[in-house]
């Protein structure tokens, strides 16, 4: 059921508020829009919901009314997933307030805080591990509410949103969140099938108006022409124009003289705004705090440089000492030396003067702070990367955007209308701003009626990236057998999306078949069969076309043969003597070339027709050959050996590699640096440009002959998966082996940043990777290898890592 609420609706449903409703609202400190009351009503009602909305249309009032309603049941639980720690700490500390640390519980895998709690909050991952564990923390479980579900497209970890949901035990109650999408009836409708009763509630009101305009020329214009409507808005004339002659303002004669020069000669080049004048140009129209948005972590950083170099300061006196205060408070666990190396005291002055950066390079303790701060309104401009556009709650009141292309790993491509609106969605405080703004940079080639096309559409469709994994089969086949598993697979959202494209691809080839009869009645010949003659005559054709002098002389001999026979058939066949031939004839080229593409269709049809389950097989298929699983006379004909037991606990990418190796017992005699070192090349993904260390380079020993073991069994892996149809994985890559091995040896930060050539998020970002790989090990392996991982786990859970875990 979808909710696309009209006026009358809308006065009705406030008029039918119901008691639990209405206490909630009491409670708030502002009314409820009409998309937030209908969700409320419906899990009032017993239902689940979907509610797709804009960035900063509220949507987790819903998902704090859910929250609400279990605090009302005596001993019901409600899980909190986020796709992000940063936002799983958020919300944490948002219901802290609310509910009292003592009914409130943080599960992030590296934090683990009163995980009994009625509330928890957790990442996706860590629910899903539960549900495969079969968690005693399940027990009394009401609601899961899923924020930012739209992740479920995301072809890293968006699997593990389906898996959540297709395993929640049945009676409890699913809240989604989402970003608008454009087929969230689809991903209702898919839901709907999987957890039963669940409405989708869809809003597109964005609660503070957006105004867009395009900096050009030292001036801020409107994008759109304010004198046409707001539902189907023309370019701003005056924009087009100063566009079309580099950003300068002309009178008309110069505009006719530039123009007859411009014929000839080409639009001069236009300097671009800089940074610090576009700061001073904002706050001067009072559009400050503004989000830059600038697809490089190098360009974030530099940005805050050129705007401090050039003296800007947005803070007063009394912000600048607040600031301080927060700073040396938040870092105050962080050893001098450690802040030396990080360019703490830069990093803090741009603080001071009301500016910083965030990305994903930063420690996460000062993107933390960062946070914090903009959050306070002691920050007035961040240059951010995209990533601040999911999750963290950080509205402001302008975004701009540089530039509207980015480099996706391979080239530079133009962002998507998705992409603008989640990025523009940052603009706008709710209860604060009458209106948010979104400023263009203008750069030479950039056409305002691009920008008005791009701004104009919401296209956002969720897309499913769900395939079986080896660790996600072996789960699946213990609880249910190999059957029941497949029918499982087969309700994902990917084969519900597959399906229904069928669904139109079968519906087509039946119209073209349809098409096919009547052509061949329209080529019937009353001398013979004319599809015989026609296709002679393609064949001939064929040959015909091909360069009489390609190929050795016995194949064009024999090509030549070729030609001369089908030449007499041709001639000899009954149809060749038929007056209407050449219109008979154009007639068969159009069965023929609609064939074609009906048996296209076909094969595109077989191909998705229980794809998952295919995969699927094809994964059983490996696990069978390497003994994880056994054939027997058990139910579903199918169950796990030994070593399958152990794959049951294993998560992550390199799941079978990593079963497979500690099955092997090749890192039996590593010391805990060593097995730190290790784990790290399992987790590792190297930038596109990296190559593989020399050998002399790495860590001396042990770890060697493992690493090199290690590759060979990845190796061994991967021709098993190609001969069984599966895409394998990239060999363990080992640039970051040496600086985790040093790390975990216990070398100062800037040794370690130094031998990384890592920014330290970064490197904090692949030691939590390592530390949750060992964790896994601790508790999977046998002695020594889970002992020493427990070693190892505690020697790189140190000094910026400890803190960033906290």
């Amino acid at each position: 059921m979808t909710d696309a609420l009209s006026p009358a609706e809308r006065y009705a449903a406030s008029r039918r508020r119901t008691a639990l409703v209405r206490e909630f609202r009491d409670g708030l400190a502002f009314d409820l829009d009409p998309f937030q009351e209908a969700a409320c009503e419906r899990l009032e009602a017993g239902r689940s919901v979907l509610v797709a909305a804009p960035t900063g249309a509220g949507k987790t009032i819903v998902a704090e009314f859910a929250v609400f309603l279990a605090m009302r049941q005596e001993r019901a639980k409600v899980f909190y997933t986020a796709p992000m720690k940063a936002l799983s700490n958020q919300k944490y500390n948002e219901f802290v307030d609310s509910y009292g640390a003592e009914n409130v519980g943080l599960l992030t895998g590296d934090t683990n805080i009163n995980s009994g709690a009625r509330v928890v909050v957790m990442t996706t991952e860590v629910l899903r591990n539960m549900l495969y564990a079969d968690s005693d923390l399940l027990a009394d479980l009401a609601f899961v509410i899923m924020d930012e579900v739209h992740y479920l497209a995301d072809r890293f970890r968006g699997a593990v949103w389906e898996e959540v949901i297709i395993h929640l035990p049945e009676a409890v109650r699913l809240v989604s969140l989402s970003a608008t999408v454009s087929n969230a009836e689809e991903f209702g409708d898919w839901l709907h099938t999987v957890r039963g009763d669940t409405d989708v509630i869809v809003s597109e009101d964005r609660p503070v108006p957006l105004d867009q305009h395009v900096l050009i020329g030292g001036r801020l214009l409107d994008l759109f022409d304010a004198k046409t409507s707001s539902d189907d808005p023309n370019v701003n004339p005056e924009l087009v124009r100063l566009a079309q002659f580099g950003g300068r303002a002309l009178t008309t004669k110069q505009y006719d003289d530039v123009s007859r020069y411009n014929r000839r000669r080409g639009p001069q080049r236009q300097e671009r705004t800089s940074r610090a004048g576009t700061v001073e140009l904002l706050g001067e129209h009072h559009l400050l705090p503004a989000i830059f948005f600038i697809f490089s972590r190098m360009g974030c950083d530099g940005a805050v440089r050129e705007v401090v170099r050039a003296g800007v300061r947005l803070t007063e006196q009394h912000e600048r000492r607040e600031i301080r205060a927060i700073v040396d408070e938040r870092t105050s666990a962080l050893q001098d030396e450690d802040l030396a190396v990080l360019g703490f005291w830069e990093w803090r002055d741009g603080l001071e003067r009301g500016v910083a950066a965030h990305h994903a390079g930063l420690l996460p303790a000062f993107k933390e702070v960062v946070e914090e701060l903009f959050q306070r309104k002691l920050l007035k401009v961040v240059f951010a990367t995209e990533t601040l556009a999911l999750g963290i709650n950080m509205p402001a009141r302008t975004v701009v955007l540089e530039k509207l292309e980015k480099f996706n790993g391979e080239a530079r491509v133009p962002i998507t209308s998705g992409e603008y609106t989640q990025l523009t969605g940052r603009a706008g405080r709710r209860g604060i701003d009458v209106e948010g703004h979104a400023v263009i940079q203008w750069v030479e080639g950039l056409h305002p009626q691009a920008v008005a096309s791009l701004a104009s559409r919401r296209s956002y469709p969720l897309n499913s990236s769900f395939r079986p994994t080896y660790n996600m089969a072996v789960n699946l086949i213990d609880r249910f057998g190999r059957q029941r598993t497949r029918e499982i697979l087969e309700s994902s959202f990917a084969q519900f999306q597959a399906d229904r494209a069928v669904v139109d691809l079968a519906r087509k080839v039946r119209e073209q078949e349809a098409s096919l009869e009547g052509y061949a009645e329209a080529m019937r010949c009353h001398l013979g069969d004319f599809a015989e003659y026609a296709s002679i005559r393609r064949e001939l054709g064929d040959l015909e076309k091909q360069r009489p002098d390609a190929g050795s002389a016995a194949k064009r001999e024999r090509r030549a043969r070729q030609i001369t026979s089908l030449r007499k058939r041709l001639k000899s066949h009954p149809c060749h003597g038929c007056s209407d031939r050449e219109k008979h004839a154009r007639w068969a080229e159009r069965w023929f070339r609609l064939r074609r593409e009906t048996d296209t269709l076909r094969r595109q049809i077989n191909t998705r027709t229980g794809a998952v389950a295919k995969v699927f097989d094809r994964v059983v298929d490996v696990l069978v050959e390497l003994g994880y699983l056994v054939q027997g006379d058990m139910p579903g004909g199918i169950g796990l050996a030994a070593p399958g037991q152990a794959l049951r606990r294993i998560y992550g990418e390199r799941d079978l590699l990593v079963a497979e190796c500690l099955r092997r017992g090749l890192w039996s005699g590593l010391d805990a640096p060593s097995l730190a070192a290790l784990a790290c090349c399992l987790v590792y993904e190297p930038r596109r440009d990296d190559t593989d260390v020399p050998e002399r380079y790495l860590p001396r020993g042990r770890f060697r002959e493992a690493l090199v073991a290690t590759q060979e069994v990845w190796s061994v892996l991967d021709d098993v998966e190609h001969d069984h149809r599966l895409p394998g994985s990239d060999v363990p890559a080992n640039g970051l082996a040496l600086a985790m091995y040093k790390w975990a040896s216990g070398a100062a930060l800037d040794v370690v940043l130094r031998d990384a050539d890592l920014a330290a998020g970064d490197f904090v970002r692949w030691c939590k990777q390592t530390i949750d790989l060992l964790d896994q090990l601790s508790t999977v392996a046998d002695p020594p290898v889970g002992v020493t991982a427990r070693k190892a786990l505690d020697s790189v859970r140190r000094g910026i890592v400890a803190y960033s875990s906290v």
